[in-house]
Formats: structure tokens, sequence, C-alpha cells
């Protein structure tokens, strides 16, 4: 369904740093850097046919986290649903609403964390139960 998902950047070198870490817990390598003509960096993180991409806007205006709008990345395990958020916070990140940890609902169990990167883009760690 989807190709990529891009969000924005107002320090593109601290988003590389925390991407880096992040993204490395999941198994991720070093990102694509791309340089637009009017000097734009993007950087964009494929890893098992998904692509992230973290970007300077093209409009010139301030990066803002999307309100109501959440990125989730899926996890093998529940200890790395942990790891995923613990690595995030120690690389700029902050914890937002419960700690990591098992959550019930009618879509079933999920071990779940929520971090906000440094630009206040909300990330999710998800492992579901079998």
């Amino acid at each position: 369904m989807f190709n990529h998902i891009m969000i924005g950047s107002n320090d593109i070198e601290r988003s590389k740093r925390f991407y880096d870490a992040v993204l490395g817990v999941l198994g991720a390598g070093e990102p694509i850097r791309n340089e637009t003509p009017a000097g734009i960096v993007r950087l964009f993180y494929r890893h098992d046919g998904n692509t992230l991409a973290i970007s300077q806007p093209l409009n010139g205006k301030p990066a803002t986290g999307a309100n109501g709008g959440t990125i989730g990345f899926k996890c093998e395990s529940p200890e790395q649903v942990k790891e995923l958020h613990d690595v995030a916070v120690a690389h700029g990140g902050t914890s937002v609403e419960d700690p990591p940890g098992l959550r019930e609902s009618a879509m079933g169990a999920m071990h779940l964390s929520y971090v906000l990167d440094p630009d206040g883009n909300k990330l999710c760690g998800l492992y579901r139960v079998q």
C-alpha cells in the first residue's frame, strides 16, 4: 500500500544521529543521502522493502510533528519494543503515553512503546502477541 513515509526535520544531522540509532535497532543501515539542486537534504532509510525518508522542508518553513499522526515500527519481540524506546530516549527522543509494555485492545494483545523524535514526530514500537 505504501511506497514510503517522509517526515520533516529542522536539524537534519541531529535527525540522522537519532534515526541511525533507532532504526539500527531494527536492522536498518546507513541512509541514502540526497541533496536537491536547491540544497535541501533528504535521508532515505531502506529496510525490508520499506522506506522512511527524513527531509528538510522544501518550502523553507519549520518542520512540525503531525498532531494525531504516528509512525509504527514492526518489532520482532517485546524486548525489541523496549529497546527501540530506550535507544530513542537515549538519543534525544521523549517518552510519551504509558511505559513500554503489553496492551490489550480490540485489535488483540500487543507490546507497544511510544516516543517523540527530536522534531515532535510520534513513533511507535509494536510487537503483536501471536
